[in-house]
């Protein structure tokens, strides 16, 4: 075993000056051991010697204040009592894969998280349904959602143990959650599957709970609901999910908006469209007709000789747009309507007009008895011509 004197100097090692960046520091470890890597060198130990000699040499320099001892004190400043010994490869492989983890390294140190942290995860997001009318939509409102949820047991206080006892550290992965997979060159880091990652295991499950640390919860929450919102969009609300499992932040709850069908006014974006009947004298001599909006009745200027299904636009009548401080159009599409039903008087005027117009139009329609009478006479006569 080497003496404190007979051991080189950490930067000599490294083959980096004493002013050395971290960086400069993990890129000539990363170097020297893939070039002394046992698997690379089979059967050398000289170089199982220096991938060990470089091993201690960057634990040491890697860490600023173990660095700090050392500039100051030599090898006699981070030796002895809490100095890490590395007894064989395995030792430095649990040790540094996950401080440098990634590229070809990473491969054969296992990846991952620095050893004794492991990575956090985010809570599973629910979901929830808003149903809205279009006036709500437009205006913008305040709404009570209902959802469920996983919440921690209260009995066993999310241990998952039954109360009285405490899970236990995972035998199989030693408490690490992770375990290293090696085939030859190449190892592995995966999640330990006996306890998935936890570092432990429950022996007693809590009877509530059934081990899961977890049972769910139905709850409500008021959600603010933007003025201009569309059908189908989601409104998150942060933090309300369920909980990490491994201490991380907790999901979100999204809530899908469903805005329902009004029947006078149809959505297109931000604009709306509203179909308006006009009667064809409105239309040919002009008119000022009330159309609905959101804020009530408002009175539009039909001008003579409008067309069936010509437009109008009411600028700044339609729905907010959520994002931005403006609003859509109202979009007014006048339709002629056809009475199914005149008056006597009506219909002399129009036949007169029709006249005027030399437009061809149906004759007076006669009552059925007329019509049968009519018949009648027309078969006698008929019949005297045969004769």
């Amino acid at each position: 075993m080497e003496t404190m004197a007979a051991k080189r100097d950490y930067y000599e090692v490294l083959g980096v000056a004493k002013s050395a960046a971290p960086k400069e520091i993990a890129d000539a470890y990363r170097k020297l051991a893939i070039k002394h890597h046992p698997d690379k060198n089979p059967g050398d130990a000289e170089a199982v010697l220096k991938f060990k000699e470089a091993a201690e040499a960057f634990e040491v320099l890697h860490d600023a204040d173990k660095r700090s001892r050392y500039d100051r004190f030599g090898h006699a400043g981070v030796d002895g009592p809490g100095a890490h010994q590395f007894n064989d490869v395995s030792d430095i492989m649990e040790a540094f894969g996950d401080i440098l983890g990634g590229g070809l390294f990473g491969d054969f140190f296992g990846g991952g998280t620095r050893r004794g942290r492991r990575q956090v995860h985010k809570g599973s997001d629910v979901g929830c349904e808003v149903r809205l009318d279009l006036i709500e939509a437009a205006r913008g409102v305040t709404k009570t959602v209902e959802f469920e949820r996983h919440e921690k047991c209260a009995d066993c206080d999310g241990s998952g143990a039954k109360p009285g006892t405490k899970p236990q550290t995972c035998s199989y992965c030693g408490g690490r959650g992770q375990v290293v997979q090696a085939s030859g060159f190449i190892r592995v880091q995966t999640t330990c599957p006996a306890c998935r990652g936890a570092g432990s295991v429950v022996k007693e499950p809590c009877p509530k709970c059934r081990g899961a640390a977890y049972v769910v919860r139905r709850v409500k929450r008021e959600v603010i609901v933007p003025a201009g919102i569309d059908d189908e969009m989601r409104i998150r609300l942060a933090g309300e999910g369920d909980p990490s499992p491994d201490g991380g932040p907790s999901g979100d709850c999204y809530c899908i908006v469903h805005v329902a069908e009004h029947p006078l006014f149809q959505r297109d974006g931000q604009d709306l469209i509203v179909r308006v009947p006009i009667a064809y004298s409105q239309a040919a001599l002009g008119a000022t007709v009330e159309v609905p909006t959101l804020e009530g009745r408002e009175p539009l200027e039909v001008p003579a000789g409008t067309q069936p299904g010509e437009v109008f636009k009411l600028r700044g009548r339609g729905m907010p747009d959520p994002r931005r401080r403006v609003r859509g159009n109202l979009l007014v599409e006048v339709n002629i309507e056809v009475p199914k039903h005149l008056t006597t008087r009506q219909e002399t005027l129009l036949r007169d007009l029709a006249a005027e117009e030399r437009t061809h139009v149906s004759p007076h329609r006669k009552r059925f008895f007329e019509k049968l009478k009519q018949y009648f006479v027309s078969e006698e006569e008929t019949g005297q011509k045969e004769k």
